[in-house]
């Protein structure tokens, strides 16, 4: 069994006092400074060679999406790269479990952000029973074992658990239902886990006494109000990789050759242009 982490701040807050609300603009002056710090760590990352896991785990509508999208948005997708895979094949129902996950490490200089991981055999295959209890203490014991192999070829590997309660995931879910733009985001596996509350609490404690490991820690994200959920993982996130500012060339943008200077507007005249309703 592996030795458990102790518990950090975050998990120990996960149900305490409510998040002081944010304003739309506080919110966004926040994210801006820290989308502008994410910029540096790309060109650390780029610079130096390092290799970067980043699992985001957590109950259905509790905003891995969320915080991923705002953690990429103003990247480049060359260095951050999100990994969300379907259901497994046939075929990779029968390969070493791990194997499918492999695949899509990360080589030098890139960044890769897990959305839900080798850790759904502790989860939703746990409870729906998509795997056999023997398949399921196999990956119990072998899970820290693999992240101290992660580890020891110097990837650095950082895992979220996004809390989110029961009220609010409620909410969420009736969210989904009535808003023609998130319909799309409710699955048949959605309806059966908000069914499912407890056994889904019941796999997540015993990943934790599994898996919360003093060198693969798992850190707690409290997720109910979501612009403090994301404000705060990527915070810490930045705070849990050594990067630093690397000087960077002033770019100039120099003069345009008007050498050859014709009217290239004239030119598209007859072509398909979208009609323009806005």
């Amino acid at each position: 069994m592996a030795k458990k982490h102790k518990k950090s701040a975050a998990a120990k807050s996960a149900g305490g006092d409510k998040p002081q609300k944010l304003s739309r603009k506080a919110y966004e002056d926040e994210l801006e400074k820290l989308q502008g710090e994410l910029v540096k760590l790309q060109f650390w990352v780029r610079k130096t060679g390092a290799k970067v896991i980043l699992v985001f785990e957590g109950r259905d509508a509790a905003g891995k999406g969320g915080v991923i999208k705002r953690i990429t948005e103003r990247v480049s997708p060359r260095v951050f790269k999100v990994v969300a895979l379907p259901a497994p094949t046939e075929r990779e129902k029968t390969q070493l479990y791990m194997q499918r996950y492999l695949n899509h490490f990360p080589a030098a200089g890139e960044i890769i952000l897990f959305d839900r991981s080798w850790y759904n055999r502790l989860g939703v295959e746990r409870v729906m029973g998509f795997c056999t209890d023997h398949e399921y203490e196999r990956a119990v014991k072998m899970t820290p074992a693999f992240e101290r192999v992660i580890l020891e070829n110097d990837i650095i590997l950082i895992k979220y658990w996004f809390d989110v309660s029961m009220d609010e995931q409620q909410r969420r879910f009736q969210g989904r239902i009535d808003d023609e733009r998130k319909k799309w985001k409710l699955s048949p596996m959605d309806t059966e886990s908000y069914s499912r509350w407890y056994d889904y609490s019941r796999a997540r404690d015993a990943m934790f006494e599994a898996t919360d490991t003093d060198f693969s820690p798992w850190h707690v994200v409290p997720s109910d109000s979501k612009k403090n959920a994301r404000l705060n993982c990527i915070s810490h996130l930045l705070g849990q990789i050594p990067y630093k500012e690397l000087p960077r060339p002033r770019v100039k943008l120099g003069k345009r050759s008007l050498k050859n200077k014709y009217d290239d507007k004239a030119s598209l005249e007859g072509r398909r242009i979208i009609p323009q309703k806005y």
